[in-house]
């Protein structure tokens, strides 16, 4: 565990370092060195903190429940992952309509009530991401 937190200390410490480095030398026609360098902390980086998060999250989630009928941490971690990841997806998904309707509603102004309905479509995954964490909370 502890290899875990020094690696991943380290890891930051290295990108940060890196990128002071890059800033004070004044990289500015070597951008492909700047990238292959950042490349390579982002991939050695991720899946130490991966690791990190699978060590020590259970551990810490599972600290306060006590007794045989106590809920399982991780039902609160997934009722909060559904929630998350739905809004992240509504948020991509709003992203891209948006500027699409953007554009044809520019081109042809009477088609604004159709793209909204496009925009509300989207919006609604978060809502299906709220529903699906309510019915995990209601199962612990």
């Amino acid at each position: 565990m502890q290899f875990i937190l020094v690696s991943t200390t380290l890891m930051v410490l290295l990108t940060i370092g890196t990128g002071i480095f890059m800033i004070y030398k004044n990289v500015e026609g070597n951008r492909k060195t700047l990238k292959k360098i950042l490349r390579t902390n982002l991939y050695v980086f991720l899946p130490i903190l991966v690791a990190a998060i699978i060590t020590l999250v259970p551990g810490a989630i599972n600290a306060e429940t006590t007794g045989p009928a106590a809920p399982s941490g991780l039902g609160f971690l997934a009722a909060a992952l559904s929630t998350g990841l739905a809004t992240v997806g509504a948020g991509y998904a709003v992203a891209v309509v948006g500027s699409s309707a953007l554009g044809a509603v520019s081109e042809d102004s009477s088609i604004l009530g159709k793209t909204l309905i496009f925009v509300g479509l989207a919006e609604g995954i978060a809502i299906y991401g709220l529903i699906v964490s309510i019915l995990i909370l209601g199962r612990l």
